[in-house]
């Protein structure tokens, strides 16, 4: 069946309301911690971007010239960390944050970054930042 018949067949309480993009648990090499035993050494950490979208930004037909550019999320979170070093998770989830916050058409956003190799009994500790 072609979708397009379907237009005007959802109800209104059926209808999206909010449009999200999800990058999760993207395992990236970071220099990053503040123990003398850290420095120089990169580190694993998970980072996890939850955007939520304007109408506008999220794709309405399947043509890739109008979909929101998530590619964007792993090269620039790349570009961003590196060649440089991090004492803080803290500091790296707000870089992270301004650097995705900034973007057209976002209308909300989580950002959570976790150490998931610091602890033996843990499966990670982190920091998330957000809009809500």
């Amino acid at each position: 069946m072609d979708p397009a018949s379907l237009d005007g067949l959802v109800p209104d309480h059926l209808l999206p309301r909010t449009r999200r993009i999800l990058l999760r648990d993207f395992a990236v090499p970071v220099d990053i911690g503040f123990h003398d035993f850290e420095v120089g050494n990169p580190q694993r950490v998970f980072v996890t971007a939850e955007v939520w979208l304007e109408e506008a930004a999220f794709a309405a037909e399947d043509k890739v010239a109008i979909a929101w550019d998530y590619d964007f999320l792993r090269t620039e979170i790349l570009a961003l960390v590196a060649g440089r070093r991090y004492n803080l998770q803290e500091t790296l989830a707000r870089d992270i944050y301004t650097l995705v916050a900034a973007r057209a058409g976002v209308k909300g956003l989580r950002i959570s970054i976790s150490k998931p190799d610091v602890y033996p009994d843990c499966a990670a500790v982190g920091v998330e930042l957000s809009s809500f």
